[in-house]
């Protein structure tokens, strides 16, 4: 290994020409603003300071990795000569914010102070004043204006003692970014001497600074680069569960597992609908490949290319679940009661994709039951990923066709369903609670119609429909976080037109003026309501303790049904 240095121009001119590159295991763009400022801030103060040493791979006529170009980057279909291995947030923001492609921030060296009052003037620090401090401004669309206005106007700015960082950049552009910079303040008077040498000063000390790097030689295996890689941000900067299992598969196989994820949301965009979609996978891998979906699995050697050998089967397996997941209306991840029932439910099609006819209608009964019962009892608490995995091998076996194997989500001695009173009190669904939001998905379960126009609920329009208080706080007199009103069984998932129409008036009084403009009259409004299992005579009696209890034992006849792997009866 090789200690060397380069200036930071000469490290943009090797990104420019598409020299050096990231490989594709690397995790994408992760520094927060004050990360950035910090960089630049040690970077320009006098003496400066080191910001870490950077380590690169020197590449010979074949690249080890697949590569991409740091973000914002020319993309050069060129083979590099160097893939950069640890630095790439330091390098990423300094050639971000010195050639100004944030999309949401502009970066600013401030070179004039601002304006203190007498009492902040006796308190600010004194010592070490020759320390240019750097903000970030935010940026926002409006109307296609970028926001704040002034942030892109060099006069503007210099009111607030602010210049743009980027007329800072080393090379041929910061000296043309500098001199429309200075164009613009003397076209009306605002650039005195003492600020055009302080910010000529501040680009001398970016031309003049050296990135020191540990370059790795060209012949470096494939295995010493990547468990290089792994020490090294293992022991300083903790990479996820997901980013060393990236780097597995890349040393296993060859592939990019970020081109592989990215074609499987292509294929299945429903995945990411549920949350973390890099969870998700590794959970359902690990249950194929017979492990616990714990980190200790994942920073198992040899998960990465064991992940690549199940992939065709997590794919069918996920492809398959997400559309179980809708069937059973359980939309998205804020339906979702349980974590577990995503990758159980997943991993579980993978191993029925291959069933046909009657073998498949018998796992999808197996599948059903498995899924509502983790919604429903405490099965899966803190040792849910062990508990998960002892279920999965035994549903497996069931699915497979083996029922004399016990699994033990269905021993209800061990794990009861709720009864009536749980499910009276469970709390609001839009909290993440496990009752409540299983309580709403059983009601999403027989369509749902909406109130007012009639659709039925589905993966398409779930994005446009609300949580509705049934009998609202104003009626019951309470305040907006009151738990008597916020309750699963007070609430129905409406469309945001019907919400707006709806007042807080008493129930009886909204059914009325439905069943009146649906001109097919009551009968079409309690239809719709039954959709949802709301008792209409319950509903419009405006009674709310009669109405939860009518309710409730609507929810649990439902609850049963499914939680036995059968369908509810129209």
């Amino acid at each position: 290994m090789e200690a060397r240095s380069k200036k930071i121009e000469d490290w943009f001119s090797m990104i420019e020409q598409g020299m050096i590159k990231l490989p594709r295991f690397q995790r994408h763009e992760a520094w927060r603003t004050q990360q950035i400022a910090g960089l630049f801030e040690n970077i320009l103060r006098t003496p400066p300071l080191p910001v870490g040493v950077l380590l690169i791979l020197e590449v010979g006529d074949k690249e080890l990795f697949h590569s991409r170009p740091i973000v914002g980057a020319p993309a050069v279909n060129t083979r590099p000569s160097m893939h950069l291995l640890d630095g790439q947030q330091r390098m990423t923001a300094l050639w971000r914010s010195l050639n100004d492609t944030y999309e949401d921030i502009r970066v600013f060296v401030r070179v004039a102070k601002a304006e203190v009052s007498e009492e902040e003037a006796e308190t600010t620090d004194s010592e070490d004043t020759d320390r240019p401090m750097i903000e970030i401004i935010r940026r926002w669309d409006r109307k296609g204006v970028m926001q704040p206005v002034w942030a892109d106007d060099p006069c503007e700015a210099i009111k607030q003692g602010l210049a743009p960082i980027c007329i800072l950049r080393p090379g041929s552009k910061g000296e043309a970014a500098f001199a429309a910079w200075t164009e613009a303040l003397e076209a009306v008077g605002a650039l005195p001497k003492r600020l055009f040498l302080d910010v000529a000063n501040l680009r001398a000390r970016v031309q003049s600074y050296v990135l020191p790097f540990l370059s790795l030689p060209v012949d470096t295996s494939r295995e010493t680069a990547l468990e290089v890689f792994i020490n090294m941000n293992t022991s300083a900067s903790p990479l996820k569960d997901f980013d060393i299992v990236v780097a597995q598969v890349e040393e296993a196989t060859g592939e990019s597992l970020h081109d592989k994820i990215k074609d499987l949301v292509i294929a299945i965009p429903g995945v990411k609908d549920y949350g973390n979609v890099e969870s998700v996978l590794l959970s359902v891998g690990a249950l194929l490949l017979d492990k616990p979906p714990l980190k200790k699995t994942y920073l198992e050697d040899d998960f990465g290319s064991g992940l690549m050998t199940v992939w065709p089967q997590l794919t069918a397996g996920l492809n398959r679940g997400m559309q179980f997941l809708s069937e059973e209306a359980i939309f998205d991840e804020k339906s979702l009661p349980s974590e577990v029932a995503i990758y159980l439910t997943c991993a579980l099609w993978a191993t029925a994709a291959h069933l046909k006819l009657d073998q498949e209608g018998n796992a999808r009964r197996v599948i059903r039951k498995a899924l509502w019962r983790a919604c429903y009892t405490n099965r899966y608490g803190k040792t849910s990923a062990t508990r998960a995995f002892a279920d999965f091998r035994s549903l497996a076996s069931q699915i497979k066709g083996d029922l004399t194997v016990a699994c033990d989500l269905f021993n209800e001695d061990s794990y009861r369903l709720p009864d009536l009173a749980e499910i009276k009190a469970a709390g609001w669904p839009g909290r993440k609670d496990r009752l409540p939001r299983a309580i709403l998905a059983t009601s999403l379960r027989r369509k749902a119609h909406d109130f007012a126009d009639g659709a039925p609920i589905n993966k398409g329009n779930i994005a446009s429909r609300e949580l509705d208080h049934l009998y609202s706080c104003n009626f019951l007199q309470v305040a907006r976080d009151d738990a008597l009103a916020n309750r699963a069984l007070n609430c129905a998932l409406i469309t945001s037109a019907t919400n707006r129409n709806k007042s807080g008036a008493a129930p009886s009084a909204f059914v009325a003026k439905r069943a009146e403009a649906a001109h097919l009259g009551p009968e079409e409004v309690r239809w719709r309501l039954a959709s949802h299992l709301i008792p209409y005579d319950q509903l419009i009696a405006d009674q709310y303790e009669d109405f939860l209890e009518a309710r409730a034992k609507l929810v649990e006849a439902d609850m049963k049904v499914l939680c036995n792997g059968g369908e509810p009866a129209k």
